[in-house]
């Protein structure tokens, strides 16, 4: 009575949290509705502003044409009227784009996509922060693991990467079968362009080949697949338990794709593993926020025992779990203890680590190592569990994730700051696999050599090198979120999230110069193309100037452009240096005359001809063909034009980079479209030659390094 007590109010407080999460949702619906109309009346009022002024400046000149009597005059004043436009519209919003005067016939250009397509060349990070037993070794040489939709298979020796690329939405789970080549791989369900969901499932596939050999479970997991893993004896079954809040767990005939069985293992708590038992595929191990179950599977039925601690403390979390040689259980907790359980309880109690034990992995012989949460070791333990030996890891790479066997003696190490590492207890760790640990929105490439720097709110600014594929050094600042190189290249400067920037020296990695500008977040930051002006792009709708003396390392403040309502999104220097385009929060396309004092350039087509010396405007003429019809304005992040002027990239909301011809001015433009971010893309950037794209995903903290190559006029037939 008292359980059925308890179950009840534990469903009356779920449905009241349910009920609570629900009204706060719409609130927060109508909350975004009303800024948004408030965003709109405000840029409405902003137009009218302007023609106001525009008006104004025009009427004495238009009365002394009028008093001169001169029709000629007239023709001359009435120019603007008469200039070919057109108009864009983002959430109801007008937005007059004016065709340049090379365009003689608008209406029959023909947009088609370019003849240069992408394949994926590197992947840079991996997700261990919130992963569990994500990292195997294949008899191949090469390390397994994933971050963001893709899985990399990198050869630890060779320095390079294969790829399993068909998954559709972020990756969260991965297992290895016993013939040690197909592997399990799991993925969240995500949603469409529309907000619909998609459907998770498992693909098992070849790791020689690349090859799908079978998708398991679509529409019949909710939200995602939390935990996968093969039977022991030959592999012919696969257990998965999905991130639903029952976290059913289910049975599957790997060969057939059918489900033998499902239960549903535990409301609304953690779960953090599943396997088959070593000796009995018809045994399965569950563990998570307390407890451990041991499920027997009989005629398609699950029946449970629950593990039962005794004497011991129940711990607040069982991470991890791992058979012994004699076929016991032997759990890794939070309270540091390793336990060893006999049929369901637990036997024998082995202090392993000062905090949670994060991963438990067995050796040939009966051995076992664990890896320590708070103390970062890693421990090996004999077959009776004595402690062997013992090392910790750096500090700087978090603690220890996951734990796989190379040789018996050298190990590959998952850390919760996205690392991987490679050594033995002997000789220490060297990190292989690096990348940033939270959302990513910095991106440049350096302006003659084979580097690029990002910056994230992980406080990190890291410069990476593209050919040897690898993290060359990284600082510790505040959340970085723009970032440019200085066109001599000895420098780049980064703009963080309190108004602050900084200019960094590429060699000694010495802040060279720094300063302020208001105590919003910078969004930009762009140098003009001799480097002698560096434009900052604020959230408190300035564009600050300054001069730049000293090869990179001295700043002055030359001006402040002035005529934004809203916050400063991108912007762009003209080729000659003394002219920027600029967009905002609200839709704006404004031009500004730099040499001039920062004056605002009030009639837009006089800027029409001018030509730009990069890209990165998402609102402009010969970009506007890049949005898709009914677009809500925040759905592209970023674009890019290649350094040829040929083609242009664009980083979307939807987990999609785009790449379009330059220029692309008409509505529906064709494109080609590339997948493999799990999250927002937050910023794409070419290499200085346009050898190859490098794109960033926001929340899945991966960056993929793509390859261009040419596609045949044949084969586009």
């Amino acid at each position: 009575a008292e359980q059925k007590a308890h179950s009840c109010g534990d469903d009356a407080s779920a449905d009241g949290s349910a009920d609570f999460a629900d009204r706060a949702s719409m609130m927060e619906v109508r909350l975004q509705a009303q800024e948004d109309e408030i965003t709109l009346l405000k840029s409405s009022l902003a137009d009218a502003l302007r023609k106001l002024r525009l008006h104004d400046q025009l009427l004495p000149l238009l009365k002394q044409q009028l008093i001169a009597g001169d029709p000629e005059s007239m023709k001359l004043s009435s120019a603007p009227e008469s200039i070919d436009s057109i108009k864009m519209f983002i959430r109801g919003r007008p937005i007059t784009m004016y065709i340049p005067s090379n365009i003689q016939n608008y209406e029959d250009l023909k947009m088609e996509p370019p003849f240069e397509r992408l394949e994926l060349d590197w992947v840079y990070g991996y997700r261990g922060r919130d992963c569990r037993d994500n990292l195997y070794f294949l008899p191949s040489g090469e390390a397994v693991f994933f971050i963001a939709c893709v899985v990399v298979l990198y050869h630890i020796n060779n320095r390079t990467q294969r790829h399993y690329d068909k998954h559709t939405d972020c990756v969260r789970c991965l297992t290895l079968h016993p013939d040690k080549v197909r592997m399990a791989s799991g993925q969240t369900a995500g949603v469409d362009k529309d907000g619909k969901p998609l459907h998770p499932c498992v693909h098992i596939w070849d790791s020689t080949t690349l090859v799908t050999l079978q998708q398991i479970g679509l529409g019949a997991f909710q939200r995602g697949v939390g935990c996968v893993a093969f039977s022991f004896d030959s592999g012919a079954f696969l257990c998965v338990i999905d991130d639903s809040n029952e976290h059913m767990l289910s049975v599957w005939d790997c060969n057939k794709g059918t489900r033998h069985a499902e239960v549903k293992v535990r409301n609304y708590q953690e779960l953090f593993c599943v396997e088959f038992n070593s000796n009995d595929s018809t045994n399965i191990i569950t563990c998570g926020k307390s407890h451990v179950y041991f499920w027997t599977l009989s005629a398609g039925q699950f029946t449970k025992k629950q593990g039962i601690f005794g004497k011991y403390k129940k711990p607040k979390f069982i991470q991890c779990f791992v058979f012994s040689l004699t076929g016991d259980v032997l759990t890794g907790d939070s309270e540091g203890n390793i336990l060893t359980w006999g049929k369901s309880a637990a036997d024998v109690k082995t202090l392993a680590h000062e905090g949670s034990v994060f991963t438990l992995c067995s050796l040939q012989g009966g051995a076992v190592l664990s890896g320590g949460g708070k103390d970062r070791k890693i421990i090996r333990w004999s077959a009776d569990l004595a402690p062997e030996r013992e090392c910790e890891i750096p500090e700087n790479y978090g603690a220890v994730r996951t734990i796989s066997d190379v040789d018996g003696e050298e190990l590959l190490v998952g850390t919760t700051r996205n690392a991987i590492l490679r050594g033995t207890f002997s000789d220490g760790f060297v990190a292989i696999v690096q990348g940033h640990m939270d959302e990513m929105w910095g991106l440049a490439t350096h302006p003659s050599q084979n580097i690029f720097i990002t910056c994230g709110h992980d406080r990190q600014v890291c410069l990476w090198k593209t050919e040897e594929h690898k993290l060359d050094w990284c600082i510790t600042l505040e959340y970085g979120l723009c970032a440019d190189f200085c066109p001599n290249g000895s420098v780049v400067s980064v703009g963080l999230s309190t108004g602050r920037w900084m200019v960094l020296d590429l060699l000694t990695r010495e802040v060279v110069s720094e300063s302020i500008d208001g105590n919003e977040q910078l969004s930009v930051m762009r140098y003009s193309p001799d480097g002698s002006f560096l434009a900052v792009g604020s959230h408190d709708n300035f564009i600050y100037i300054y001069n730049v003396t000293e090869s990179g390392r001295r700043y002055t403040r030359f001006g402040k452009c002035n005529g934004h309502s809203s916050f400063i999104t991108h912007l762009d220097w003209s080729k000659d240096g003394k002219y920027i385009m600029s967009n905002s929060g609200d839709y704006e396309i404004l031009y500004w005359d730099v040499a001039a004092g920062c004056k605002l350039l009030r009639n837009r087509f006089e800027s029409k001809d001018r030509e730009w010396a990069s890209y990165t405007c998402v609102l402009g003429f010969h970009v506007m063909g890049v949005w898709l019809e009914g677009s809500d304005g925040t759905d592209i992040n970023a674009l890019c034009r290649s350094h040829s002027e040929r083609m242009v990239a664009v980083a979307d909301d939807f987990c999609k980079v785009h790449l379009f011809q330059y220029p692309c001015p008409k509505p529906k433009a064709p494109s080609h479209k590339y997948e493999g971010h799990g999250s927002h893309v937050t910023n794409v950037c070419f290499t200085h030659s346009d050898s190859h794209l490098l794109s960033m995903g926001g929340k899945d903290t991966c960056i993929l390094h793509e390859l261009f190559f040419f596609m045949l006029a044949s084969d586009k037939l």
